[in-house]
Parts: C-alpha cells; structure tokens; sequence
C-alpha cells in the first residue's frame, strides 16, 4: 500500500458518501446528456484527483464512439462525431468489459443491460498510483452515473417521439389556418433566444418550442372568413378570436407529454397590466412562458405582416415593443428581447 496515498477508515467512508452526494446532485440537475457527460467527466477527475478524464458513449456497434468527452486540467473536449476506438485500453475494456487498475492509470466499463460506455482516468507519473478505494470510489460513481445517463437516453428518445407528434399537429394546423397567419420558420428560434437570455432551464426552453409551434392550435375552430378579414373585426369576431387560446389548450390538454406548454398556449394573449386575454391575469400571474411568448409573437406579427395590420419595418416594430413595455409587456422579457433583437439575423424578415 502506498502509505502517502493512504486515508483511515472513517475518511475513507466520508470521501465515498461526498463523491455519491456530488453525482445524485449532478445526475439529477441535468437534463441533456452531452452537458451530463460533460459535467461528469470533470467531477470524476476532480474527485478521484485525476489530471485526464475521458468518457466515451458507444455507438450500437460498440465499436466506434456516439458521444467522447475528454477533459485535461481545466481543459474539455467534447464530441458527438462518430469515430473509432484505437487507444489500447479502451479497446481492452471493450473486450473484456472489466476494470483496469494499473500504477496512474484506472479504467471501467459502463454496463447497463449491455455494455454502453468507459470511463478512463489518469494521474501524472509524480503523483500516487491508484489504489484499490479508488477503484470502489469510481465503480460507485460509474453505478450512479449509469443510472442518469439511461434515464436521460430514455427522455430523450420520448422527446423525439413527443417532436414528431407536435410537428405533425404544427402540418395538421398549417393545412387548415391561413398562411397569412401562420409564423415564419425563425419564430421558435426567437422564443427560445428570449428564453435563453433569461436563464431558463433546458426543460423550460423545450417547453418554449413547443408552445411556438402550438400557440395558435385552437384557431382550427375559427371561420377562415374572420381570420382573413381586412377591415376590422365586430365585438362578436373579435370574441371569437379570444377563444382561441382556451380552445388550443383544450385541444392539447389530452396530450400529457405536453403539460408545461399548457399553460403558455392558454395565456400568451394576457397582458402585463391585467387587460388580455382569456383571464385577464397581470404582472407575474401570468406564466414566464406566456409573457415570452407575448412579446415575441407581437413582435412577428407586426414584421411577418397580417391580413389586418400593414407590415411594419424591424425599427418600427422594436420602437413599438420598447412602447409598450410595462403595459402590455413584461419589462423583464422587452429587456431581453432587445438583448437577443441585436444579434438576430432580422434580414430573414425582409425576404
């Protein structure tokens, strides 16, 4: 045993329940699985004081990797471009699907029902071999690193499936509402460049997407002659259109994958000082989703043009956005929108 590498027993178990602490903290805040292997690959080597970590996710072949990440010092690499496993102790564990533990060097396979990934650390040639706590420690963390990556494997082969089931609803919407109000192909990419620079989570930002795609489901059940009226609606029109967000989340709400977007679809006609529409909610009553949603669609509408407005110039749409921030917008989501308003290629407008 290498005494200078040696820790008591008690320390050892309080390093072990740390290092299972850390990876339950991080397996369950991470909802991508690039940003997971990521994050795990530089919680590894940090727990395990390793100076190289890689993580590399197999393809079905088990023969080239879907997904590597390789982390030195304070530098990460990360790619998901197919390649070939050549290094020499990788490809021994993908033979022997067993640990490796040899000096500064210490390698595992990820096994969930089949063989999934490998893991492998390194230390410097001055720093202490690997012993055998440390295999322990990294068999743990491969246990509960195995358990977050199946899991978000899993969420996101439903969230390919639940994608497809918007995008055929969003070509079932298009084929019965006119193409004077349909959006244009950027609007989800705006709604989440919004969402982004107002530090959402990446479930919030997917929720954002598919309320973009979906806001305007319940006008299915509008008369095409009032959606494509020019001159000005009669009260009786016009209260026919106010049914259209509580008529898309109707639509919808027997879609439980689609929860979260609910409530964006059901309220991005409200307004900041409580006069929208359907239920007439202000301020922070009305879902963070839904006032983004609120200023992005207003904003398209007026640049993207419709039946009833003339289209405006992307000045005149940014002035009028800016004019009515605090009354018919949240502050918040206008000083964010003028924020993403200035790297966004506006020119897709003009086309």
């Amino acid at each position: 045993m290498n005494t200078k590498n040696y820790l008591p027993p008690t320390k050892r178990y309080r390093a072990l329940i740390s290092s299972i602490h850390s990876i339950y903290r991080l397996v369950n805040s991470t909802y991508d699985l690039k940003d997971l292997v990521s994050r795990l690959t530089k919680l590894i080597a940090q727990i395990l004081n390793s100076d190289y970590c890689t993580i590399i996710m197999l393809d079905s072949s088990k023969k080239h990797s879907a997904l590597k990440c390789f982390m030195s010092n304070k530098k990460r690499l990360i790619s998901d471009k197919k390649s070939k496993i050549t290094d020499r102790i990788e490809r021994r564990v993908l033979k022997t699907s067993s640990v490796i533990r040899k000096g500064n060097l210490l390698a595992a396979p990820l096994i969930s029902d089949d063989l999934i990934g490998i893991i492998v650390v390194r230390r410097v040639k001055n720093k202490p071999a690997f012993e055998k706590f440390d295999q322990d420690i990294l068999m743990t963390l491969v246990e509960q690193s195995i358990i977050g990556i199946k899991n978000l494997q899993l969420y996101e082969d439903q969230q390919k499936i639940v994608l497809g089931s918007v995008k055929s609803l969003v070509t079932l919407l298009d084929a019965r509402v006119p193409h004077e109000y349909t959006h244009s192909p950027y609007f989800s990419r705006l709604v989440a460049a919004i969402g982004n620079a107002m530090r959402l989570d990446e479930k919030q930002i997917q929720s954002l997407k598919y309320a973009s795609f979906l806001h305007d489901t319940g006008k299915v059940d509008i008369p095409p002659e009032i959606l494509t009226k020019t001159t000005k609606l009669t009260p009786q029109e016009f209260n026919i259109i106010k049914k259209h967000p509580f008529k898309g989340a109707q639509i919808l709400r027997p879609l439980q994958v689609l929860k979260p977007v609910i409530p964006i679809i059901m309220h991005h006609h409200e307004r900041y000082d409580g006069t929208g529409y359907p239920s007439k909610l202000k301020k922070g009553q009305i879902p963070e989703g839904a006032r983004i949603m609120a200023v992005a669609d207003a904003f398209e509408a007026m640049v993207y043009g419709r039946p009833y407005r003339e289209r405006k110039n992307i000045a005149s749409a940014i002035k009028e956005v800016k004019k009515k921030s605090g009354t018919q917008f949240d502050p918040k989501v206008v000083d964010a929108f003028l924020k993403v308003i200035k790297k966004f290629n506006t020119k897709i407008y003009s086309k």
